[in-house]
């Protein structure tokens, strides 16, 4: 069994945030795997299904970010998993917009929810997907950037690196961590970027199929969180 966690704020007003990347990576492997998060318990938003034939727990804590540890601690205890079984998603600012890192460990790295989680578990040895947000402007306050959302421009990086987070659970389960890391652990070059020249432009294809598809992921969000 896999437990598969993803850090936010709960209410309407954090919804879509920076801060809630991991809340909204959960909604997306919530839908890519038809696992309806559907059962409020271990003071999180839980659903239960498979992936790839493994049973996998999804959760979106709702003890506010500072207070993640207690929920995370809750699911460890009553499933009985050891800390190699969890996987944390959250967000970054030290990353660019929509780039991925996988750890195996390490630090909070000045991350409140992260640091609750370690206080909980006594260990900072448990699987992580970082999902980047961006630094923060040098006129911005750090507590008023995480809890902003993200820009028009940014969306489509951002919806490509939910759906990637979605794909390193399937692989991290399927094939290990190391991987997992080796895939997704690299800065993407220009023309792995999304927002290619030919993409900007509308022509071909995938420029077509994104204005048929036009709907943000965002709203979507909104709904389904509510």
């Amino acid at each position: 069994m896999r437990i598969i966690i993803g850090l936010g704020n709960p209410t309407e007003k954090y919804q879509a945030t920076r801060h809630n990347i991991g809340w909204d990576a959960i909604t997306r492997i919530s839908d890519d795997y038809r696992i309806p998060l559907n059962q409020m318990k271990h003071k999180a938003k839980c659903g239960m299904g498979y992936i790839e034939g493994e049973k996998v727990i999804l959760a979106q804590p709702v003890t506010y970010m500072n207070l993640s540890g207690e929920s995370v601690r809750e699911l460890v205890d009553y499933y009985k998993v050891s800390t190699d079984d969890i996987i944390i998603i959250y967000d970054d600012i030290s990353l660019d917009v929509g780039q991925l890192r996988i750890r195996k460990k390490g630090s909070a790295g000045g991350h409140n929810g992260i640091k609750s989680i370690i206080s909980h578990l006594g260990t900072d040895e448990f699987p992580r997907i970082r999902i980047g947000v961006g630094a923060k402007p040098q006129d911005w306050d750090l507590a008023d950037y995480v809890l902003s959302r993200f820009k028009a421009e940014e969306q489509e990086a951002i919806r490509q690196a939910l759906k990637e987070a979605s794909d390193a659970c399937r692989m991290i389960i399927t094939s290990g961590m190391d991987a997992a890391m080796n895939k997704y652990n690299k800065k993407k070059t220009a023309l792995e970027q999304p927002d290619s020249k030919e993409e900007k432009s509308g022509s071909g294809p995938s420029g077509k199929a994104r204005e048929d598809a036009k709907e943000s992921f965002f709203k979507k969000i909104l709904r389904k969180n509510n």
